[in-house]
């Protein structure tokens, strides 16, 4: 079978763990990673960084996939405008799933979105576009997650839970069953969310005081 031609955007060390993920499946070939001019000509993992977010109308032409490998923590500004212009020049977007996740036959994922080694997403679940589901984390039955929203390593994401856009979930968070996280919040690593959150914010600790 034909590998899928494949360009990253993002160089740092999100970019690595992605890398790891996309040699695993198989089915794409990376063509290269767009990054700032100063990186032109480095590689990454033996993967060269080949031009800037200026060369991405070249590769569409070429008839290649892309996906975002910029990390994101506070904000998913960054993900979201470069997402929003591939998306304006009809640029194809690769959907990536480790061989050593499980998502269920039932549930969601949405394109450009990467779901890393040893996640869970169970049935009914919808992950949205350009959301990142990192190592480990867990995404229980007919939980909704918006747009631009990164599930960090370990997280649990309960039953019935609606996470909006441009979320960010920290490490071994836990949100409990049937909670709404309004878009654009913020939660700590380690976070024990019972009540909803919603408002924006930065979110942290068990009584999850607003930062």
């Amino acid at each position: 079978m034909e590998r899928i031609k494949l360009i990253l955007i993002g160089g740092g060390g999100h970019c690595k763990a992605c890398i790891d993920v996309i040699e695993q499946t198989n089915q794409f070939e990376i063509w290269g990673i767009l990054d700032q001019p100063k990186l032109v000509g480095t590689n990454v993992l033996g993967y060269k960084i080949i031009g800037t977010d200026t060369d991405i109308t070249e590769y569409i032409t070429e008839g290649c996939h892309f996906l975002i490998t910029i990390g994101q923590i506070k904000t998913a500004s960054i993900r979201k405008r470069v997402f929003q212009d591939l998306e304006m020049k009809g640029a194809l977007f690769a959907t990536i799933i480790s061989k050593e996740a499980y998502v269920s036959k039932y549930a969601k994922i949405g394109k450009g979105t990467i779901v890393m080694h040893n996640s869970i997403v169970n049935a009914g679940a919808e992950v949205g576009e350009n959301c990142i589901l990192n190592t480990g984390c867990g995404i229980e039955h007919d939980v909704f997650i918006g747009n631009h929203t990164h599930i960090s390593t370990q997280a649990v994401i309960n039953g019935d839970c609606v996470i909006e856009d441009e979320v960010f979930i920290g490490s071994n968070a836990t949100v409990s069953s049937q909670i709404t996280v309004a878009k654009n919040a913020v939660i700590g690593a380690g976070a024990i969310i019972y009540v909803n959150v919603e408002y924006p914010g930065v979110y942290v600790g068990n009584s999850i005081r607003k930062k």
